[in-house]
């Protein structure tokens, strides 16, 4: 009655394919009612038939792909044999780009603006004016310490031009002029000794000749203090002088570093005091790209590892990390990095949103095939894989980070395995008669 062989049912003969069975069954089982209705109880031999062919079909299961002993055909496609690559381990981050410098400056001294020669945007180099102070005080004020220190050489003898290291306070005129006197005054007393051991002078008169002597020493001294106090007056407005030329220096505010104006914070005839901010200046023809890694990673991370931004709308950047921070930021656990860019033509603004790839190890290995040879099944990523026969079949795999056209394999695979490069050209079936088999490494190679 009923043969389940190649997935056939066969029925007084007739042979009806599995799909199409039900139907069948249902189609006779209908008819041998109404006979059952209409007829003698003879007929009800018909209808015990349909009620096995019913059954049969219930119990009937799919047949498989392929009838047994049936050839399955020859594929002749392009295979790749698996191998394990160089496959350098990076770590992903994201951040921004910062400005090398930025600083808001202010200005010495105090005064109104009589000037402002820049603007936002604008890019200076080192040396350039930025603001400038009404000067006319500032001149005057040097004009009156150099009329005083005048005023001091003359005092001491010095001539303009004579430095003050070559004046020495014995040879000052004040104290020549004491000097003198004192000299007379001790000759007067080696006299009038000679006339006392004589007795030709009395005892006041000796004692005034020797008030004399000791009266005209003390003036020396303090001549020969009195030049010094004056030399060193010398140097004090020197110094004034100084000072009033460093403020008239001051009063023009110039860049100290190659930088773009960011903010200008005030305008001509503005009152500025000390320190009041006036501009503030970013330096970007070098940014730092600061960015973060996950805890998890953050002992990966190493002084001087490669790192490769990548800005939108921009072609990729190499760098290099160039600091780490000591600690992990307790809310995000991260660790913080930076890297320094190079941007000489000024085309990278700071504050640009950058991804960055950091090759924490060079030499990893991995599993890598073409992308062309995954496919997507039933929610699955698999491959086509030749087993040692040369049967192929779908192997289930693991897939992991995908560079360019090759994607890394994490589980399915080992090396030596044969895989069908072009995963879309893949059915059941053997290979073709043997021939070179190259790997997933030549493969690449060669496209280079």
């Amino acid at each position: 009655m009923q043969d389940q062989s190649g997935g056939i049912i066969r029925i007084t003969g007739i042979r009806i394919p599995p799909e199409n069975a039900r139907h069948v069954c249902d189609h006779l089982y209908n008819e041998s009612m109404k006979f059952s209705f209409s007829r003698p109880p003879g007929s009800c031999l018909l209808s015990l038939l349909c009620f096995l062919l019913l059954v049969g079909c219930e119990a009937s299961q799919p047949a498989p792909a392929s009838k047994a002993g049936e050839t399955l055909p020859v594929l002749d496609v392009e295979t790749v044999t698996v191998t394990e690559q160089t496959w350098p381990r990076i770590v992903r981050s994201q951040g921004s780009l910062f400005p090398d410098e930025e600083a808001t400056l202010g200005i010495k001294v105090e005064g109104r603006v009589s000037k402002v020669h820049v603007d936002l945007g604008d890019v200076v180099e080192v040396g350039d004016p930025l603001v400038t102070i009404d000067q006319e005080d500032f001149k005057l004020r040097v004009k009156q310490a150099e009329a005083q220190l005048g005023a001091a050489r003359s005092a001491v003898g010095l001539k303009p031009g004579d430095p003050i290291e070559k004046l020495v306070a014995e040879n000052s005129p004040p104290a020549k002029e004491k000097k003198a006197e004192w000299d007379e005054a001790a000759a007067n007393l080696d006299r009038a000794k000679k006339l006392y051991r004589q007795n030709v002078m009395g005892q006041a008169e000796f004692d005034q000749v020797v008030s004399f002597e000791q009266v005209a020493q003390a003036r020396y001294d303090s001549a020969i203090n009195g030049v010094r106090e004056k030399i060193a007056n010398i140097t004090v407005q020197q110094t004034q002088l100084d000072l009033a030329r460093e403020d008239l220096k001051n009063t023009e505010l110039k860049a100290t570093y190659p930088a773009v104006v960011q903010k200008r914070l005030v305008a001509p005839g503005s009152y500025i005091r000390m320190g009041d901010p006036l501009l503030v200046l970013v330096r970007i023809d070098q940014l730092r790209y600061r960015g973060t890694v996950p805890e998890r990673l953050s002992t990966l991370l190493k002084i001087g590892q490669p790192i490769e931004l990548k800005i939108e709308s921009m072609p990729p950047r190499n760098s290099k990390v160039t600091r780490i921070s000591p600690f992990l930021d307790q809310l995000s656990r991260a660790l913080l990095f930076e890297a320094v860019v190079d941007n000489p033509n000024r085309e990278l603004r700071a504050g640009l949103f950058a991804e960055g790839r950091i090759v924490v190890n060079p030499d990893q290995k991995a599993i890598v095939v073409p992308i062309s040879s995954v496919v997507q099944f039933a929610g699955t990523e698999k491959v086509w894989k030749s087993d040692d026969e040369g049967t192929v079949k779908m192997q289930e795999v693991l897939l992991g980070e995908r560079r360019g056209d090759q994607i890394r394999i994490l589980e399915g695979l080992q090396p030596g395995d044969v895989i069908l490069r072009k995963a879309k050209e893949g059915r059941p079936g053997t290979l073709s008669a043997e021939k070179p088999l190259p790997t997933a490494a030549e493969k690449t190679k060669s496209k280079t």
